[in-house]
């Protein structure tokens, strides 16, 4: 029988092997742990790299405890008791503005209503994992999202288009009208509805999880070598500023750990080194800047796209 301890135990693992291969990867950066302890129970692991390629990454693992916030259980929508909540979080931003940003998330969520020990605590898996390109490589799209469709395919057929559209609806800036980049999958409370045990739950989350290694390689690979100046450079931080509005401003994930007085280093390490914001800013008619502005909307069939 799967345990909370087994699944923390796995989310471990995860940060250590993603850890070694981005540090492998980058050539020259080194991971800096600083392991916290949270006081109302609970820490964990982060892990932050600047290096050769990853002007800014983190790779970090949690995995915290203790009576929910009132707060947080009118948000859920869950009577009051003793929470678990463990993950991988990732946000790596390249050095290169021709690479792009990467953002994963898996984690799993219980809680023990207040008096109630004899029954089973109502518990869900959640996560994702998108993609924010600077200048927008339809190739990669195309990629990226035929390599999530498999993941999600080998699980269940409707996953990829119900991710899909989740993601396409939450990574979505409304105050600009953009998505914050071409998307990927986003999921929440998967839990033992319709038939499904703990156990398949957690093989799906395994498995996106172990796909973010490999495909942040790739295009790491792909595109690191590629030239570039100081326009792309100054496009770059514009870009890294809508990244910073989304995660301040609509982020759950942010407001769930300040909510619960998480470590506020950990749950802003997502935030890039550097970010610029123009007034009133338009990209050049024409430009490759203004073709991805262009690509920033929802709804977009990647997989099938046909667009050079």
């Amino acid at each position: 029988m799967l345990t909370k301890n087994d699944i923390i135990n796995y989310f471990q693992g995860l940060q250590d092997s993603i850890c070694a291969q981005l540090e492998a990867a980058d050539g020259e950066g080194r991971f800096q742990e600083d392991a916290w302890q949270r006081a109302e129970g609970g820490g964990g692991r982060t892990r932050v790299i600047q290096g050769r390629h990853i002007a800014k990454g983190g790779v970090n693992f949690s995995a915290v405890h203790g009576p929910m916030p009132e707060k947080v259980s009118r948000a859920l929508g869950l009577e009051p008791g003793h929470f678990l909540a463990t993950g991988v979080s990732i946000v790596l931003h390249p050095a290169s503005p021709m690479v792009p940003i990467i953002h994963m998330n898996v984690r799993y969520f219980e809680v023990q209503p207040t008096g109630k020990t004899e029954e089973e605590p109502t518990w869900w898996f959640g996560g994702g994992i998108d993609l924010t390109p600077h200048y927008v490589d339809t190739a990669d799209a195309r990629y990226f999202h035929r390599e999530l469709k498999s993941v999600c395919d080998a699980h269940h057929p409707d996953y990829y288009p119900r991710f899909k559209q989740w993601a396409d609806d939450y990574f979505y800036l409304k105050h600009r009208q953009e998505t914050r980049g071409i998307g990927g999958i986003f999921f929440d409370r998967l839990n033992g509805e319709d038939g499904f045990s703990k156990e398949s739950r957690l093989a799906f989350v395994r498995d996106v999880g172990e796909s973010f290694a490999p495909l942040y390689l790739h295009f790491l690979n792909r595109h690191k070598d590629v030239p570039y100046g100081e326009r792309e450079l100054s496009w770059q931080g514009l870009r890294r500023g809508r990244y910073v509005e989304f995660n301040l401003v609509w982020d759950k994930g942010t407001k769930f750990g300040l909510d619960t007085e998480g470590r506020t280093e950990s749950i802003l390490m997502s935030l890039p080194p550097v970010a610029n914001w123009k007034y009133d800013h338009h990209p050049e008619e024409g430009s490759s800047e203004a073709l991805s502005l262009s690509l920033l909307r929802k709804g977009i069939d990647w997989v099938n796209y046909t667009g050079s």
